[in-house]
Formats: structure tokens, C-alpha cells, sequence
């Protein structure tokens, strides 16, 4: 297995940030969007203030089409799926097309959904595409270390949103095993101190709902490209 360069490294890093920032978020986002229906039309609000997002939208209406499908919105569900993809084909080599293929089904079918007024609902499509992307990352992309890249930042990212959230602490615990597992695995750099920092607010019960500003922080804190390679 050859050295990884710092540029691919953090392209696949951010791929898994990404398609995972999407995964995860259209999840919550339905949540969200069955308690503005039923109960609270202002709910989105508080969805934006979990996230640390600006609320630019005034209203549920806005908030439900240009959250999905606004390209101009930096924090939309496209925008963020675009950043993926875009990262996806830059190391589209250690990829495959068939991985690559699954982002781009995404796209195109999220373009069909903003376009034509289907109900939101047919995102549950696209959430199935992200799921064989991830069956695909594992089956077909050959390098090990570009796998675990990959999914270092998706369990970073994972971890974040669930925290944001207001996970339960079973969830939390799993997930900051999962990426400590991956960070085991990859020869990267990333800052000990701030992940041992992090550990003391998770695995202390749940520390980390009083502390969530240190726990953000540190979570944020962990990875960082500096070197001239990987390895």
C-alpha cells in the first residue's frame, strides 16, 4: 500500500463528512418536518440552532424546499451531497466507478425532486442510494487505508450530529467507539490530547450534554492535515 498524499487523504476525509452530513441530517430533517406538519410550525428553528446554522428562512415553507434543494444555501442537503460528490471525484481512482455512481444517482434524483414538486418523502430513495454507496465503499474500493479514511470522517461527522441532537448516550458511546476504532487504523495524524479530552465527557456518562460546547470543540479538534504525506 503506497503513502497518501495529505490532498487525497483530505479529500477522502471529507467525502465520508459529507455523504455522512447528508445521511444523517435528511433523517433528522423528516423528524423535523412530521412536527411541523402536525404540531409546531416553527420547529425549524430549533433544527437550525442544533446544527449552528443561520435560520434564513422565515418560514416552514421556505425552510422545507430550501433546505433540501437550495444550491445557493451553503447548508442545504444539495449543497452539502455536491461537496461529497466533488471530493468523490478527485480520488475517484481509489473509488470505483460503481461507488462514485451511487453519489451521482444522488444528485440526479435530488435535482428530480426539487424540480418537479414530488412529495419530500421520495427522499427515502436517495437515503437507499447513500446506503449502497457505503456497501460499495466497503466491496469495491481495494485500499484498505482509503477505506478508514473515508470512514473517519464519516463517524466524526456521525458523532457530531448525533451530539447536536441530543442522541441517547447508548448511541453516543457507539459511535465515538466506532470512529476511535477507525482512527486506530489509519496512519494519519490526529491530536491525542483532544480525543482523550473528548473520551472524558463521553464514556463519563453523559458529561458531554453539560459540557456539549468543550465536547464540539474537541470532536472538531481531533483531525488535522499537516504532513507532507500520510504514513
Amino acid at each position: 500500500m503506497g503513502i497518501i498524499s495529505v490532498e487525497k487523504a483530505d479529500r477522502l476525509y471529507w467525502l465520508g463528512r459529507y455523504t455522512e452530513r447528508v445521511f444523517t441530517t435528511v433523517k433528522f430533517f423528516f423528524d423535523t418536518y412530521d412536527e411541523m406538519i402536525d404540531a409546531h410550525d416553527d420547529a425549524y428553528v430549533n433544527y437550525c440552532k442544533r446544527l449552528n446554522i443561520p435560520d434564513i428562512y422565515g418560514s416552514k415553507y421556505v425552510f422545507a424546499r430550501n433546505y433540501l434543494f437550495d444550491e445557493k444555501d451553503p447548508n442545504s442537503v444539495y449543497s452539502n451531497l455536491l461537496r461529497a460528490y466533488d471530493n468523490a471525484v478527485m480520488v475517484r481512482d481509489e473509488l470505483s466507478t460503481i461507488t462514485l455512481s451511487y453519489l451521482e444517482l444522488s444528485i440526479n434524483l435530488l435535482k428530480q425532486c426539487g424540480s418537479s414538486g414530488r412529495p419530500v418523502y421520495d427522499f427515502q430513495q436517495i437515503i437507499d442510494y447513500l446506503y449502497a454507496f457505503w456497501g460499495a465503499m466497503d466491496d469495491c474500493v481495494e485500499d484498505e487505508e482509503c477505506r478508514n479514511i473515508v470512514k473517519v470522517g464519516r463517524y466524526q461527522e456521525r458523532l457530531d450530529l448525533y451530539i447536536r441532537f441530543n442522541y441517547p448516550v447508548r448511541s453516543i458511546h457507539r459511535e465515538f467507539a466506532r470512529l476511535v476504532n477507525r482512527l486506530q487504523h489509519v496512519r494519519m495524524h490526529y491530536n491525542k490530547e483532544k480525543l482523550a479530552e473528548l473520551a472524558s465527557y463521553i464514556e463519563n456518562g453523559d458529561a458531554w450534554r453539560e459540557r456539549f460546547n468543550e465536547a464540539i470543540a474537541c470532536l472538531c479538534s481531533i483531525i488535522y492535515f499537516e504532513s507532507p504525506a500520510v504514513g
